[in-house]
């Protein structure tokens, strides 16, 4: 089935003005939903009541209302909305190019695709060739559905990708958890670099993963169909929370696992010597950290 667009937008490139055509570029149908059943089979229906009479309102009847104060609305009638919503434009406007790594990708937000719209085609080209060339995304200002939104575009190897982007204040700092900071020894480090070394990938391929659990669900679901018992998933044990496992111990344990699962390079061997060193060498050398109080919890005042 061929890709429909969702949006037609004018992508403003200095005095560039390039048309393009806005695409979804995730699928988000692909979960498995249950549907709520009455008790007799039939299929369950939502119904909006009325906090204040507790009776069924048609969905006809429903009007939209934003809260200023508590329980306090002002209403808008549909005209008024559709009228917001007519009032995005529909132009895209570049407004810096930065470093193609410079955006943390934590304030990734929906992606999309743009696709050249008609005569459209060059300008497309040349600015996904420039980018890439230049190693540089571009940052833009687009107005949609009552928001300003910041958005990434950057080039592929077949087009451009339209990253929309979170504000800073949609995106929660680490800072907020108190997060102890550790001293680890030196040999603990070479161990844990050690097992990246030997884990390491030169790319990711997302087509050499797959949804697991939307497999054991599906297929529990094709059992119960065909009137078998469904067969409860196996739970991982987890170790007891008293238990003490020394870090050098499972470093170790690690190291050697992942040498039984992958044939080892010459590095790995390296690596395996390094290993049996520090198994003599450096027992001694690990240091436990004392353990810090943690920092009084801050209560966030709500926007």
């Amino acid at each position: 089935m061929p890709a429909r667009s969702i949006a037609s937008l004018s992508l403003s490139f200095g005095l560039v003005s390039i048309p393009v055509k806005l695409y979804s570029a995730t699928e988000s149908e692909t979960a498995v939903r249950f549907n709520f059943l009455a008790p007799d089979g039939s299929r369950a229906k939502q119904q909006y009541i009325s906090e204040k009479t507790g009776k069924p309102v048609d969905r006809a009847d429903l009007q939209k209302g934003y809260e200023f104060e508590k329980d306090r609305f002002v209403v808008f009638s549909p005209e008024e909305l559709k009228a917001l919503e007519e009032g995005a434009s529909h132009v895209v406007e570049i407004v810096a190019f930065i470093p193609e790594m410079a955006v943390d990708p934590i304030f990734y937000d929906k992606a999309y695709y743009i696709a050249p719209d008609k005569r459209g085609g060059k300008p497309y080209s040349l600015l996904q060739k420039a980018m890439a060339q230049s190693h540089r995304c571009a940052l833009a200002r687009w107005a949609s559905k009552g928001k300003t939104h910041i958005v990434q575009v950057r080039p592929a190897d077949d087009g451009l990708v339209f990253q929309q982007l979170l504000f800073a204040d949609e995106v929660r700092s680490l800072k907020d958890l108190h997060i102890e900071q550790v001293d680890v020894s030196d040999a603990e480090l070479r161990l844990a670099l050690q097992i990246i070394d030997q884990a390491t990938e030169e790319t990711y391929d997302p087509t050499q993963y797959a949804d697991e659990e939307k497999k054991r669900v599906l297929k529990a679901i094709d059992e119960k169909i065909a009137g078998k018992n469904i067969v409860t998933h196996e739970q991982v044990e987890v170790s007891p929370t008293g238990q003490v496992i020394d870090l050098m111990d499972a470093l170790r344990a690690s190291l050697a696992k992942g040498g039984k699962a992958k044939a080892p390079a010459a590095k790995a061997k390296v690596a395996a010597t390094d290993v049996s060193a520090l198994a003599t060498k450096e027992r001694k050398g690990v240091k436990r950290a004392e353990k810090v109080a943690p920092a009084p919890t801050r209560v966030r005042a709500r926007k």
